[in-house]
């Protein structure tokens, strides 16, 4: 006897298409997550970048504060021979690009000598390449002093305090503060530090 063909309700075809559909929300979050995980290391990447190219021109300003010393017999002055790109600080009197240089957000470049490294080659191009070539400032602080020395505007002294010493008529304190991006413009770094260097 033969029996009639029951009909067809298809009810596996249903649970295939959602399984299917949860594959495809599955593969979806993960391909997202990861590219989220691919931008953090991107952006890490060109912060560690525009750290480590801020730090290359600080210690290249440093660097030629020191070896500029052998060839003077006072300190050095700012705005001439070899230091053009130097200013005197004056907290009464503060200059307009240092001060933008040293807080503004973004690229800034105004009144800042570029470093292009020992070479003179540059960071913009090769397999680490930077988006700008890092930039600096140096700014005379004055003489260096003692601690508690009257009359200091650095660090190494306070104004008006009532310790007693003398200052270093061989030395200037410098700061330096240097501005760099990493492999992306987006990222800017911005960097100081004070250095004192001799006269002989």
């Amino acid at each position: 006897m033969r029996t009639a063909p029951r009909a067809q309700r298809g009810a596996v075809l249903v649970v295939a298409l959602i399984f299917l559909i949860l594959l495809t929300i599955l593969a979806i979050s993960a391909s997202g997550r990861s590219l989220l995980q691919e931008r953090m290391a991107g952006g890490l990447h060109n912060a560690q970048q525009a750290e480590m190219s801020a730090m290359t021109a600080l210690r290249g300003a440093e660097w030629k504060l020191w070896t500029s010393t052998t060839n003077v017999t006072a300190h050095l002055n700012c705005g001439t021979g070899i230091f053009t790109d130097c200013y005197v600080y004056d907290p009464a009197n503060p200059i307009a690009n240092v001060v933008d240089f040293r807080t503004k957000q973004g690229w800034v470049t105004a009144g800042s000598t570029e470093y292009k490294g020992y070479s003179g080659s540059g960071y913009t191009s090769g397999d680490g390449k930077l988006a700008q070539n890092p930039r600096y400032i140096i700014e005379d602080l004055g003489v260096e002093l003692p601690p508690g020395v009257s009359g200091g505007l650095h660090e190494s002294g306070t104004t008006g305090s009532t310790g007693t010493g003398t200052a270093s008529a061989s030395r200037h304190i410098y700061r330096i503060t240097a501005r760099a991006t990493g492999g992306s413009a987006n990222t800017v770094r911005v960097m100081e530090s004070t250095f004192a260097a001799k006269s002989n």
